[in-house]
């Protein structure tokens, strides 16, 4: 964003806009994910902060869109085999080991606390950001918006 704040000033009358991307762990903690939840509360408070700043000062809007479960190969089996490579070129697998997820995602019952029933999905998460800078909300800054499927409401 500092890299960006040049840009930021008003010139041409269109309205300026940050969106930070972030996770509903940052809003309401994760067992076992204290450094993930930390780092992504943070992203939060800097929208806040940010919003608080750069609007006096440029007439910009920064929100933050914070995701639940959203289906992508981060949230996928591990076991099937995505990765990326580093430019080292170490290969990095992706995904939630088949031994972590058991239980939590099989059948009926994989769901239950998400009130939609499923997971989001990548069009979805999109859809979110989009909306976020839409003219229809322009008024909206400093805000988090919850992208869950109605989970932690």
């Amino acid at each position: 964003m500092r890299a960006a704040a040049p840009y930021f000033r008003v010139k041409d009358g269109e309205p300026r806009n940050i969106v930070n991307i972030s996770s509903t762990s940052g809003l309401h903690g994760n067992a076992g994910q204290a450094n993930y939840a930390l780092a992504k509360a943070g992203v939060t408070g800097l929208t806040k902060t940010i919003a608080k700043e750069w609007g006096p000062a440029f007439g910009v809007r920064a929100n933050t869109v914070a995701f639940g479960h959203i289906a992508t190969r981060l949230t996928a089996a591990k076991e099937e085999g995505a990765f990326i490579t580093t430019p080292d070129g170490v290969k990095v697998a992706l995904g939630i080991p088949q031994k972590q997820k058991a239980g939590r995602e099989d059948g009926a019952e994989a769901f239950k606390d998400i009130p939609l029933g499923r997971p989001g999905t990548a069009t979805e998460a999109a859809g979110a950001v989009l909306s976020i800078v839409s003219p229809l909300m322009s008024y909206v800054s400093g805000q988090t918006l919850s992208v869950t499927g109605g989970r932690n409401m």
